[in-house]
């Protein structure tokens, strides 16, 4: 019966893993030729998966959460929660990949079985309840991320960016493997209910000490705070901008939520060590984020050091360890996600007329004097992702600090605000070069259908129409953070 109730809790997961096997088989017999047909019913699967996550979120206070197989996943508000912001992002990819590599005859129909693969080593990450789990599916997602961002073999900043995420993304798996065997060594548990009571509340040791900075370490990579950034503008710039939309999405939210349950289960009982690194590495991305954009001319770069800007500012929810916190870095996490896709959709349909990719930010000059919609769009993702009132973005950074003071962070909230007007600048400067410059006349390619609508509903929910779901995304994420918080 245990493992009957095992199976029954990771539905979601049975049916991607299902799905992918039986699709694998339809793309050895049909080929690429059936690559779209696989990718609508991939992105079939994914909506499927979020049936069957949701209404783990729809219970009570904290969850409803139950355990499977020993122990080692956890299902619970918070895992349903990440998982709806996983398969939603997952989802835009498979909507928008199509026709993008269509234009380069390259859509192949291995793209939408990686992006499922992915999307189950990402559930298996939210859902883990045990160092060597969290390994797996960290792993499982990283092993397709690698494919991905490679996918265009015939593009040599393609295969540049797969290989170099293949070697940082492997030192960074080795520093997080050293750090789970250290932690192990010294607690002599690998599950985050025995961590925490090891640990404890008291003092730690040196050897434990240094497997929680290199846990942290190696998650940090993952989330592309700094000052393990350095892969982020490298990979974002090269690979495919669906790939990149991907990487600014689903395995973003994966990694952040892994972070939060790393710390705030596994090793809740010793905040004062690692919120330390936490408020370090927050301050450090936002600034590096910010000024790392400022001379930046590829619109992909500057999209990748805002991403960096954005971890910032959710991780000063995280350092301030409360379920305030916990509940503001959701709903930062979910308004963000959504200001990617939005900002990676008008990436795409910034073409010239042979139909190749336009990124250089110049090129872009007088862009509301010939594409008027799409310039407006470019400019509300680029508003909110600033914070600037009254776009969606605002409320999220407003969370996050309200949090931080009422943790008495007060410091860290002022040089967050403080650090958020240096970043306001490169989103403007995008903005001024679209409405002020001369008209440069390169954007000529018309935008795809499913682009095109999936753009207008992530501009209303950026718009100041999205203050309407404040409540409803407040409760849901309030309900998800409670659940990281089970042993208090």
């Amino acid at each position: 019966m245990d493992f009957l109730h095992s199976l029954l809790a990771v539905s979601a997961e049975e049916l991607i893993s299902t799905s992918v096997l039986a699709l694998l088989l339809v793309a050895a017999w049909g080929g690429d030729k059936a690559s779209r047909a696989i990718s609508i019913a991939a992105f079939a699967v994914l909506v499927g998966a979020a049936v069957l996550a949701l209404p783990a979120l729809c219970g009570s206070v904290g969850g409803q959460a139950s355990a499977a197989f020993g122990g080692h996943i956890k299902l619970d508000a918070f895992a349903a929660y990440a998982k709806l912001l996983i398969y939603a992002g997952a989802g835009a990819t498979l909507v928008i990949a199509p026709a993008y590599f269509d234009r380069f005859g390259a859509m192949r129909a291995e793209f939408p079985l990686l992006v499922l693969l992915a999307a189950l080593g990402m559930g298996i990450m939210v859902s883990a309840n045990d160092l060597l789990t969290l390994y797996i599916g960290l792993e499982l997602n990283s092993l397709a991320a690698y494919v991905l961002a490679a996918f265009l073999r015939a593009d040599g900043r393609s295969a540049e960016a797969g290989l170099k995420y293949f070697v940082l993304g492997s030192l960074a798996s080795g520093i997080l493997l050293y750090g789970i065997s250290l932690t192990y060594g010294f607690t002599g548990t690998t599950s985050f209910d025995g961590v925490r009571v090891a640990l404890g509340t008291g003092a730690l040791s040196i050897g434990a000490t240094f497997g929680l900075v290199f846990v942290l370490a190696g998650l940090a990579f993952k989330i592309s705070a700094a000052p393990f950034h350095m892969w982020t503008p490298d990979v974002y710039e090269g690979a495919p901008a669906p790939v990149t939309a991907f990487f600014a999405t689903a395995p973003k939210v994966a990694a952040l939520a892994l972070l939060m349950r790393v710390t705030l289960d596994a090793f809740g009982g010793q905040s004062a060590a690692w919120q330390q690194i936490v408020i370090f590495a927050a301050l450090l991305s936002i600034v590096i984020g910010a000024l790392g954009a400022i001379g930046q001319d590829n619109i992909k770069r500057l999209l990748a050091y805002s991403s960096i800007n954005n971890v910032g500012f959710m991780l000063i929810g995280l350092a301030a360890g409360t379920v305030a916190g916990a509940s503001a870095m959701l709903v930062y996490l979910a308004i963000y996600v959504v200001s990617s896709v939005a900002a990676f959709v008008v990436v795409l349909a910034l073409r010239d007329a042979e139909g190749k990719p336009v990124e250089s930010i110049a090129a872009l000059g007088g862009l509301s004097r010939t594409r008027p919609a799409l310039a407006a769009a470019l400019a509300v993702v680029m508003f909110s992702l600033a914070g600037i009132p009254p776009l969606f973005g605002f409320w999220g950074k407003f969370l996050v600090f309200q949090a931080a003071v009422q943790a008495h962070l007060v410091v860290l909230a002022a040089l967050g605000i403080a650090a958020s007007v240096i970043g306001a600048f490169y989103y403007l400067k995008v903005v001024k070069v679209i409405y002020f410059d001369e008209v440069t006349d390169t954007v000529q390619g018309q935008s795809d259908t499913a682009n095109t609508v999936l753009l207008f509903a992530t501009s209303v929910f950026l718009s100041p129409l999205g203050y309407l779901l404040t409540v409803g995304l407040g409760n849901y994420a309030g309900k998800a953070a409670a659940a990281l918080f089970h042993f208090v």
